[in-house]
């Protein structure tokens, strides 16, 4: 139950859903470790270069950066160039849950879906290493949930490396406010079709929980090939795509059908993409004789997030309106963040009123569970 002025509200009752904000992981998640797990902890090293820039080590390794801790006066500067990004930092790292509150009532937003930062590379060779790692992080986000009051739902992170203990973590997650299970597009040498990850995708729809498949890449080969100084922008290969060509795969697959139940999100690829895939994948059906849906993403329980800069009306023509949320990124720097989407979106004016309430509220109401 949520206090809003001197009403109660439940989840049916949110009028505006951000289906992608974070929390920004910092060295006091991991005091939510087990004890015995100690040896696992995360820690930060400093950028002999970049005063701003830390980096997490797990396990002796490198394992990706730390989105760097502005100042006030550094977001001002941001925001001055166009975009509102002024967020205090107590609330986008979690340590305050009540300002984190108080900052989404300014923004016009009832609830967040949290998602992770750090499990955009592999952060773990090793199972008992993920699995100490992830239950700390589930740990976290389960009590910052608690103290929310159900506004700040989220999307767990099991360990992928072990079904029985990924499994043991979505159920205690469920009970601790996680709506989704996280999925990376390609998770070591396997893709979300594996039929590794099946009894994930069983338990997932037992416990009503969608699979959010966050822009990532859990394959050290290919993100070290693709990524290159030459090229400023290699996240978009390197993270983005896989997660367009994921989607792409699902519709292809034999899942939609086998898993008739479960519900998929594609989170921070933009939605620029979809009626690329869903033609290319119309195409193919059609050259291999297969009845292509009549919406596809509404018979397979596909949603996507999308940006203030797509072309939203296009992209619902092309995939209908049921299917498209939006996310602000909500503690991010990077191009996907937009703090102010939801008021931005609004202003637009580009799509009917029916169509804006199917995005802010029904649509991530029914991708969630809600």
């Amino acid at each position: 139950m949520v206090q809003k002025g001197l009403e109660m509200m439940t989840a049916k009752d949110f009028q505006v859903i951000d289906a992608d904000a974070h929390v920004v992981e910092t060295e006091r998640t991991w005091d939510f470790m087990d004890p015995a797990d100690a040896k696992y902890r995360p820690t930060l090293e400093q950028s002999p270069n970049d005063p701003q820039r830390q980096h997490w080590v797990i396990d002796g390794k490198n394992r990706g950066f730390r989105f760097p801790t502005l100042t006030d006066m550094e977001l001002q500067e941001r925001s001055s160039r166009g975009r509102n990004i002024t967020t205090p930092q107590a609330a986008r790292e979690l340590d305050d849950v009540q300002l984190r509150l108080k900052d989404m009532d300014r923004l016009g937003i009832d609830a967040q879906v949290l998602h992770h930062t750090l499990w955009i590379e592999q952060v773990a060779e090793e199972p008992e290493v993920e699995r100490a790692i992830c239950k700390g992080w589930n740990n976290w986000v389960g009590d910052i949930w608690k103290q929310s009051e159900g506004r700040l739902l989220w999307s767990c992170v099991p360990p992928w490396m072990s079904i029985d203990a990924a499994i043991e973590e979505m159920n205690i997650a469920k009970e601790n406010g996680a709506v989704a299970m996280t999925m990376r597009p390609i998770e070591g040498e396997r893709t979300i079709l594996d039929p590794y990850f099946y009894p994930l995708y069983e338990e997932a729809i037992r416990l009503n929980l969608t699979v959010a498949v966050h822009i990532a890449n859990g394959n050290p080969n290919m993100v070290n090939l693709l990524r290159t100084p030459e090229d400023p922008g290699s996240a978009f290969g390197i993270f983005r795509i896989p997660t367009v060509a994921a989607c792409h795969a699902l519709i292809m697959s034999p899942i939609p059908k086998k898993f008739p139940e479960l519900r998929w999100g594609f989170i921070e690829a933009s939605a620029g993409w979809v009626p690329w895939v869903i033609t290319e994948a119309k195409n193919r059906y059609q050259g291999a004789a297969r009845k292509f849906p009549e919406n596809v993403l509404k018979e397979y329980n596909i949603y996507v997030t999308c940006q203030t800069d797509d072309d939203i009306p296009y992209i619902l023509q092309c995939a209908g309106e049921d299917n498209i949320v939006i996310g602000t990124d909500y503690g991010h720097f990077d191009p996907s963040s937009e703090v102010d989407a939801i008021s931005v979106f609004k202003e637009q004016g580009t799509i009917s009123e029916s169509a804006m309430t199917k995005i802010l509220r029904d649509n991530p109401k029914a991708m969630y569970g809600l």
